[in-house]
């Protein structure tokens, strides 16, 4: 940022210069309008000005050309303070770290504070610390290891690794998809489950050859969307991983034998969703179904274009989370995943797939006691106040035979006046 802004003040500071000596020449040498000593003096004097100006420039170009060599210096100064101070610094977090961690490490194998590393490809992620910590996400799918790997769980606070994406082979090969990993558990008191990786495309199978059957298309890897337990107490599931895309099928072969094109490849399934915190939380939907593989070209005479693949099924909805202690109401289920679109028919039958099912909404929590929510609805306080009053009325309040009768009460009231005022009214 100080570097930007050194630049800065140095290109203004060449602006200004520029502007300055190109308006020179013709400021400086103010031609007289006439012969006459009116115009000779009006030219003298705004010439004048003129020079006036360009030795004030000259002084403000010398200062800005200090100003900008001492902003340069500082920020040359502020670099090398940073990286001195940036090492030491760096090293003693480090040794405070390992010390800490080094009783867990050694009887747990797992780390007390920090983040699990990410995975490499096809491996899962490092878990969290026990204590704090997210976990690693999960390495994405290659040739030699298909499958995405799993995120890393979390420890006490801190969110689940994300699942890798599963592997897409090159087209034409006919291989499946790679599955995608599994998002990783978030803290079990709190934070939030990993996303599950998608997964990888199917793919499309090859041109079928004369005279010879033709090479099917393998369907897309299914979502690595294995639902993920969230036992964090205000956390929400994770998402279900979404359905790859299946394989375009094979064309058919030459007109020779009138083969059919090779039928294309299922949608991916679509992953459950994950289900919601035990306390707070709605379940995630689930993932779509893959959109299922074009049919594969008929023959170039005889054959027949091959029929497009049925789509994937939608993933099934997560369980929603219970209602806590006084809860009035139990979490939503998730939604039910769609289910994947028709392949496209060949190019001499056009005969489209079946689109998929769609999936089952989930199952909605169960709810929380209502009793005990109209029992907690009024403060402590006001509860033991009424329950006093009635304590003190019960314990002191006279017994019915005890009470002074109508004629004492009568008595009484003469006695202190009360009758002759009102038997003086009625005379009046």
């Amino acid at each position: 940022m100080l570097s930007a802004a050194a630049a800065d003040v140095a290109s203004i500071g060449a602006a200004l210069s520029a502007a300055n000596g190109a308006a020179a020449p013709t400021t400086a040498g103010v031609l007289a309008a006439g012969a006459d000593e009116v115009s000779a003096a009006i030219a003298s004097l705004f010439s004048g000005y003129a020079r006036d100006y360009q030795a004030l420039s000259a002084q403000m170009a010398r200062f800005h050309q200090q100003f900008v060599q001492a902003l340069t210096a500082s920020v040359g100064s502020y670099a090398a303070a940073e990286a001195a101070n940036a090492s030491p610094l760096q090293a003693l977090e480090q040794q405070v770290l390992a010390a800490i961690n080094a009783p867990t490490q050694t009887l747990l194998g797992r780390a007390l504070i920090g983040n699990g590393a990410d995975g490499l490809p096809g491996q899962n992620g490092g878990a969290g610390g026990l204590l704090w910590g997210n976990g690693g996400n999960g390495g994405a799918g290659d040739a030699a290891h298909p499958n995405g790997g799993n995120g890393g769980d979390a420890g006490m606070f801190g969110n689940g690794g994300a699942g890798g994406a599963g592997y897409s082979p090159a087209a034409g090969t006919g291989a499946a998809g790679g599955a995608g990993g599994a998002g990783g558990a978030g803290g079990w008191l709190s934070g939030n489950g990993g996303a599950g990786g998608n997964g990888g495309t199917g793919a499309s199978g090859a041109d079928g050859g004369g005279g010879l059957p033709p090479v099917p298309a393998s369907p897309g890897g299914n979502a690595g969307g294995v639902p993920v337990v969230l036992l964090g107490t205000f956390g929400t599931g994770g998402a279900g991983g979404t359905g790859g895309d299946g394989g375009a099928g094979g064309a058919g072969d030459s007109p020779n034998s009138g083969a059919n094109g090779a039928r294309g490849g299922d949608g991916g399934n679509g992953a459950a969703g994950g289900a919601g915190g035990r306390l707070f939380g709605n379940g995630g939907a689930g993932g779509n179904g893959g959109t299922a593989g074009q049919g594969g070209d008929g023959g170039t005479a005889l054959g027949a274009g091959g029929i497009g693949g049925d789509g994937g099924t939608g993933g099934a909805g997560s369980t929603g989370g219970t209602a806590g202690i006084g809860g009035s109401s139990a979490g939503a289920g998730g939604a039910g995943g769609d289910g994947g679109a028709g392949g496209t028919g060949g190019g001499s039958s056009m005969i489209g797939g079946k689109g998929g099912t769609g999936g089952n909404g989930g199952v909605g929590g169960t709810g929380g006691d209502q009793r005990i929510d109209h029992a907690l609805q009024q403060p402590f306080w006001r509860r033991w106040r009424r329950r006093r009053h009635r304590r003190h009325r019960r314990l002191y309040r006279k017994p019915r035979r005890q009470r002074p009768s109508r004629q004492r009460r009568q008595r009484r009231q003469r006695r202190r006046g009360w009758g002759r005022r009102r038997r003086h009214r009625r005379r009046r």
